[in-house]
Formats: structure tokens, sequence, C-alpha cells
């Protein structure tokens, strides 16, 4: 059986949507006929791939399975149709955080002959990215639920823990350890009914839950400026949870920053690359990333007496140099 790939990109819309109008639009094609085509699809398989009513759209187990199949299909169309750039590497930055760029900079340093293409991107957004072959690695919190939408077909490996820290208003005296519940706690970060909640806010809504903590969710502003700006014209007494890379740049603005008294949250950052043959860029800004965490000692992480309990989300892999 020969497959048209224009009926299997038509089915793909179709399941990251879960809605004929929304994949129609996407497609640019009139719902009935996107409807007709994912019908001569399944008839051509011989199988449903999707379950409709009139008001949801779900994948039956064989259109699971045809799903992860159909987006490898593609990737490898679309990567043969595409001109080779073998001196090109794709990769994603998450907001202005610095785990990522640390890792592009020494890349870029050690291999110059080789071109940047650098965009942003949520975790999710990566990983998606990266499975179609979009990017060729990612820099993203590799999640259970990711692990259980795709099990298989790529690789990850953790690069680093980082620690979230407490930012204080102006004026704030200088201490090195602050309460996490002294004053209310506020996050730059999308609340799970916004519709842009992500990997960031899983981690933060899982926190709260642990630490019994009722969290200030302020959205997200895009850009480190503006963040500040909204914690320098804030009246109200709190502290902001923010990463260790950003509260650098908030002690330099003239902030206080604090560690937690009771629980110190880190934030687990992997790299990924997909399940294949490696390009020479992709084995060598792995090697970089490796020898980057290093250097940095993004895995050197202790307890002592006078430091409060690691916390990282339990379900995250976090053993140094773990990889699947």
């Amino acid at each position: 059986m020969d497959l048209d790939l224009r009926l299997v990109r038509y089915f793909v819309a179709v399941a990251d949507e879960l809605h004929f109008g929304r994949a129609a639009a996407r497609l640019y094609i009139s719902q009935p006929a996107l409807s007709k085509q994912v019908r001569k699809l399944e008839d051509q398989l011989g199988a449903p791939l999707l379950v409709r009513d009139s008001r949801h759209v779900t994948l039956t187990p064989r259109g699971q399975r045809f799903l992860d199949d159909a987006r490898q299909l593609l990737a490898v169309a679309d990567r043969m149709a595409r001109p080779a750039e073998d001196g090109v590497l794709r990769i994603a930055h998450i907001f202005e955080l610095a785990t990522s760029r640390t890792v592009a900079a020494a890349f870029a340093a050690e291999y110059p002959g080789i071109r940047l293409v650098e965009r942003s991107m949520d975790s999710h957004r990566q990983f998606q990215a990266l499975l179609n072959d979009q990017l060729d690695l990612g820099v993203l919190r590799v999640t259970a639920q990711l692990q259980a939408e795709r099990p298989s077909g790529w690789h990850h490996e953790l690069l680093r823990l980082e620690p979230l820290l407490l930012i204080g208003r102006p004026g704030d005296e200088p201490r090195d350890q602050v309460s996490l519940y002294e004053r209310p706690i506020e996050v730059f970060a999308d609340t799970p009914d916004s519709g842009m909640y992500n990997a960031h806010g899983d981690y933060l809504t899982t926190f709260e839950r642990h630490a019994r903590l009722t969290l200030r969710w302020l959205g997200n502003p895009g850009i480190f400026e503006q963040c500040l700006a909204a914690v320098t014209r804030a009246r109200d007494a709190a502290y902001v949870l923010e990463f260790e890379s950003l509260a650098v740049r908030y002690a330099e603005a003239g902030l206080p920053v604090y560690r937690p008294a009771e629980l110190q949250p880190h934030y687990p950052w992997s790299i990924a690359w997909r399940d294949e043959i490696p390009s020479g860029p992709v084995r060598n800004v792995v090697a970089v990333a490796r020898r980057t965490a290093k250097n940095q000692r993004w895995h050197e992480l202790t307890e002592t007496p006078v430091r409060p309990p690691l916390w990282i989300p339990p379900e995250d892999p976090v053993s140094p140099g773990s990889r699947s």
C-alpha cells in the first residue's frame, strides 16, 4: 500500500487539534473536504483512526499508534525534501533563561564554522519541534507527560538542576535566607486555566501543592525587563520565586535575593535529541553541553546542616548523567 503523504499530514493536523474546524483552518481547506480525506486514509488502512461525535474528536488506539509513526514519516519526508545544511545547528531557548544560552555560546566558541539558528520555545513546543525535525537539540524540562506521549524515538540527558531563589522588594534588608511563608510568593507564569499553561507552570503547581503554598500567578510578561519593572513598582510586600540565572540580573538591578529557608526547589533542565544517527553538529553540541555542565558544576548539589532540603518534582528524571 502506497500512503499519500498529503492524507497523512491531514490526519496529523486533526490529531494535533482534536477538532476538524481548527485543523481545516490550519490547512486552508474546508472542513467537509478534510473529513472526507481523513476517511479516505482510514479506508486505505482498513481501520478507524479517530472517534467522532457531535462535540469531541479522540484518537482510537490504532490512531495513536499511527500518529507516532506518521510524525516520523513526515519528519523523514521533510528532511529529504530540505536542502542539506550540514553546517547548521538548530537550537531553542526558553524565555531569557541562561542554561541553553550558555551551551550555545560555548558551542559557538568551539565550532565557529557552524551556523547557529536559534528560536524561542517552551518545553512542549521544543519537544514537538524536535520530533518533527524542526530543531536539532532541545534544552527543556522532561516531564512524565512528554515521556508518556513519546516513549521512544528520542534521547534525553539531565543537564542542570537550577535553584530557584526569592527576589525581595526595593528597600528590603539583605539576608541570606527568608521563609517561604512570611510573605506571599509570586511567580511569573501562566495559570492552568489560561490556555498557555506549560511545563514551567506544571512545575510550579507541583511545588505549590508540595509546599502547601498559595502562589500569586502574575502571567508571563515575556522579557526580563518587564518582570523587573513589575517587581520594582509593586507596593505590597511579597517575594518573587525566580530562576537563579535571572536572580543574578535582579541583584545587578539592586534588588535583594534570598534562599528559601524551608525548602530549596531546583528546576531540572535536560538536553534532548532525536533517536537517529546524529549529525556531526548534534554529536558535538551534546559533548559541549556535557563539558559545560561539568565546568559549571551544574550537577554538584549537596545538603548541609545550614542548607534546606532539596526539592525536585518526584516524577522528573533527576540523576546526574541519567539518560533515556
